[in-house]
C-alpha cells in the first residue's frame, strides 16, 4: 500500500513538473523581451530599409523617418544616406541582399550602419514560412555585421477585421516570431506591430491600415510607423516633432500617434 501511494505521489509530481514547464514555457513566450535595446552606432547617418510595399506605400517610409530625424535637429537632410530597397509582394529571400551591401552599389560611401529588414506580411502565420524567415534573417544578418552593419527587424502589423485572413491573435504570432528571431542574430527589433496594436485600442475609430483590404498602412499607419522606427534607432521620444508630412497630419493626429510610439517603445526596450 505505500508503495502504491509513493508510486501515485511520483506520478502526481513527474505530471506536476511537466505541465509547469509547459506553463513556464508559455508564459515565457507570451512575454518575451528582446534582447538587443539599442543600437551599437550613435545616431546611425546610413540606413538602408528592405522589405516590400508595406514600407514604400504613402511616400515610402524611409522619407518619412528621415524628414522627422531632420525636424528633431540630430542631423540636416543632407547629411543622411538613407536607402530603400522593396520588392511588390516580395518576401525577405527575394532579395539580393549581396548587391545592396556593395560598397558604392548604392552610391552610399561606407557601409550601412543600420539595415532594416521587413518580412512579408503573413511571414507568422503562414504554414511553412516561420522557418524560412528565421533562415533567411540569420543569413543575412551574418552578412550585415561582416558588412561593418548592425542588423534591425521591422516588426509588421497584424490584419484587420477588413481582411479576410484576419486573426485576433496574429500579433502574438508576429511579436513571438520576430523577437525570438531578432534575439537568435543579435538584431534589434522595431516594435511597430504593437504600436498599431496600441493605437487600435485607445482610437479604435482611426484608420492606421487602408480599408479595402486590412493589411497595408495608410498614411497615418506610415506616420506611427515611422515615429516608432525613428525612436527605436535614435533612442529620442518623436513627442513634439514638428515633421507632420507637410501638414497632411492634422497636429492632433500626429501627437496622438507620436505620444502611442513613445509608450510603446519605452515598454518595449524598458527604457524610461
Amino acid at each position: 500500500m505505500r508503495f502504491r501511494r509513493f508510486a501515485n505521489q511520483s506520478i502526481f509530481l513527474v505530471l506536476f513538473a511537466a505541465a509547469w514547464a509547459v506553463t513556464a514555457t508559455a508564459v515565457q513566450a507570451e512575454g518575451m523581451q528582446p534582447a538587443v535595446t539599442q543600437l551599437k552606432v550613435d545616431k546611425p547617418q546610413r540606413v538602408l530599409f528592405m522589405g516590400n510595399s508595406y514600407l514604400y506605400y504613402n511616400d515610402s517610409l524611409h522619407n518619412h523617418v528621415r524628414r522627422m530625424v531632420a525636424a528633431s535637429g540630430i542631423y540636416g537632410l543632407k547629411e543622411m544616406k538613407y536607402k530603400s530597397a522593396t520588392i511588390s509582394g516580395g518576401m525577405l529571400f527575394d532579395h539580393d541582399i549581396d548587391s545592396y551591401l556593395t560598397p558604392g552599389k548604392l552610391r552610399v560611401k561606407g557601409p550601412f550602419q543600420v539595415v532594416i529588414m521587413q518580412g512579408f506580411s503573413a511571414a507568422a502565420t503562414k504554414k511553412g514560412h516561420p522557418p524560412k524567415f528565421e533562415a533567411t534573417v540569420a543569413e543575412f544578418a551574418k552578412k550585415i555585421t561582416a558588412a561593418g552593419g548592425q542588423p534591425a527587424l521591422y516588426m509588421t502589423h497584424a490584419y484587420t477585421k477588413n481582411h479576410k485572413k484576419y486573426d485576433p491573435k496574429m500579433i502574438e504570432a508576429i511579436e513571438k516570431l520576430y523577437v525570438g528571431t531578432g534575439n537568435k542574430v543579435g538584431a534589434l527589433v522595431i516594435p511597430v506591430g504593437l504600436a498599431f496594436e496600441e493605437a487600435h485600442k485607445q482610437r479604435p475609430n482611426l484608420d492606421l491600415q487602408q480599408t479595402y483590404d486590412g493589411s497595408h498602412p495608410n498614411l497615418h499607419g506610415t506616420y506611427l510607423a515611422a515615429c516608432v522606427v525613428f525612436a527605436s534607432l535614435y533612442g529620442q521620444s518623436p513627442v513634439g516633432n514638428a515633421y507632420d508630412y507637410f501638414g497632411k497630419v492634422d497636429k492632433d493626429t500626429a501627437a496622438f500617434l507620436q505620444k502611442v510610439a513613445e509608450t510603446t517603445v519605452n515598454g518595449f526596450f524598458g527604457r524610461k
